[in-house]
């Protein structure tokens, strides 16, 4: 984890996290653009912004300066339901008032974390392989929405996306079957470029928005105007800040599992959770939504075996170059997202297979073990597999209960808790009282 190869190596790795992860700050921009009607030169400078901070994001939570970061591979994204919130906010409050939410956010993450890091014996690994296995569930659909488009849209299944997106994962595999050493770690991204150039060769790709344009952009401070501070409207993101705390937990310890490094949640945890609340104070002021910890690298670091936080940290510094010159982030921009998501499928199944590994190590022989998980992935997954089932629901609340991360992160922490130290507490008060009264 700790090893440094040599530079070109290292680069090509972290250009390898770099196209696995590019399509989520362009796609998460570009719904905000849509979303909130942005001119087109207030979305460039947000796009720069996003490639810019998650690079910091990376580097800090790579190279884990004092108490941030937790020096594991993990790279940083926008996007996910932190982006929602932030869209409902901007819709119901208007942008000042989302960025100024952000920034709250952020602040109460860092206020509320020596109480979080007290609950951390709560989510021991039966809790955190739940979680997983949902995260991993759920980024594969994002996956493969990335191939078919969303449901109902025009083109949706589209024959050709499809195409792309299953010749990129076969691409993948047979790359990953013939190469051994560093070509085979290499799968990933030669799976993806070989992907992208079946696209340039079908006509898939549209070359025409790569001409013009200046040369470098920096991100905009306060793009939106001075942010305002509203606690009411904060409220449902920072509510969702403290899933995104447990989250974090599990996204720590699967990663710390996946590059062979023990460490002590109690100490660990809160430096990734730092880590993000920084970022998202810095990107709160540049107008961005809570940046957040990424599984996606974690399933590249399994896939490929290659563990070093300098593979990271290197495609952090990628990132922020890619943000400050404006050519390459049109160049990046116009992989076709078919491409990126039949890569990201593989990646992100693997993930789920990381969670079904820490589950059974968990002592699913126990009834109540099982029962635990059971019930956890049923309430978890319910807003994954059917869309809209809570759509009757107040939309703060509803956001909330749509996160099937957080609703199966807490069902199984809560459930753990009952079953697990109340459950035993009261039977052995009873046994004791039973036995006093026989005497």
């Amino acid at each position: 984890m700790d090893e440094r190869r040599p530079l070109l190596r290292i680069l090509l790795f972290g250009v390898q996290h770099v196209l696995v992860m590019a399509a989520t700050p362009i796609s998460a921009i570009f719904l905000m653009s849509a979303t909130l009607g942005l001119d087109p030169g207030l979305t460039v400078d947000l796009l720069s912004a996003a490639f810019v901070l998650s690079g910091i994001g990376s580097l800090v939570q790579s190279l884990g300066p004092w108490k941030f970061g937790p020096r594991l591979p993990f790279m940083m994204l926008p996007g996910g339901a932190p982006l929602i919130l932030f869209l409902a906010i901007a819709e119901q409050h208007g942008l000042r008032t989302a960025g100024g939410a952000v920034i709250l956010t952020a602040a109460f993450c860092f206020v509320v974390l020596p109480v979080f890091s007290r609950l951390l014996r709560f989510f021991p690994a039966l809790v955190i392989g739940t979680m997983i296995v949902i995260v991993g569930v759920n980024l594969v659909k994002v996956g493969a929405v990335l191939v078919t488009g969303p449901p109902g849209s025009p083109g949706f299944a589209d024959p050709g996306n499809l195409g792309l997106g299953m010749a990129t994962i076969g691409f993948t595999v047979v790359f990953y079957l013939l190469f051994t050493g560093v070509l085979r770690q290499l799968a990933v991204m030669l799976g993806l470029l070989a992907g992208t150039a079946l696209a340039a060769v079908t006509g898939a790709i549209d070359a025409g928005h790569l001409d013009g344009g200046q040369l470098v952009n920096l991100p905009q401070l306060m793009p939106f105007g001075t942010p305002e501070f509203n606690l009411v409207a904060a409220l449902p993101l920072m509510l969702y800040s403290l899933a995104s705390m447990a989250e974090a937990t599990g996204q720590t310890v699967i990663n710390a599992e996946a590059v062979g490094k023990e460490i002590d949640k109690r100490t660990d945890v809160p430096k990734t959770v730092r880590g993000d609340a920084l970022t998202s104070l810095m990107g709160g002021f540049v107008g961005l939504p809570l940046m957040v910890t990424s599984g996606e690298n974690i399933g590249i670091v399994r896939v490929t075996g290659v563990r070093s936080r300098f593979v990271t940290a290197v495609a952090g510094i990628v990132l922020v170059v890619i943000g400050l010159l404006a050519p390459v982030t049109r160049a990046i921009s116009v992989i076709p997202s078919a491409v990126v998501g039949g890569t990201a499928m593989v990646v992100f199944a693997v993930i789920t297979v990381l969670g079904v590994q820490m589950l059974g190590r968990s002592d699913l022989d126990r009834h109540t073990s099982t029962f635990v998980v059971a019930v956890a992935l049923a309430l978890g997954l319910l807003p994954i597999l059917v869309p809209g089932v809570y759509g009757g629901f107040p939309p703060n609340v509803r956001i909330l209960l749509e996160s099937g991360v957080a609703v199966g992160a807490c069902v199984a922490a809560v459930l753990n808790v009952l079953f697990h130290h109340v459950r035993p507490g009261i039977t052995a008060r009873l046994t004791l009282t039973r036995t006093e009264g026989d005497r």
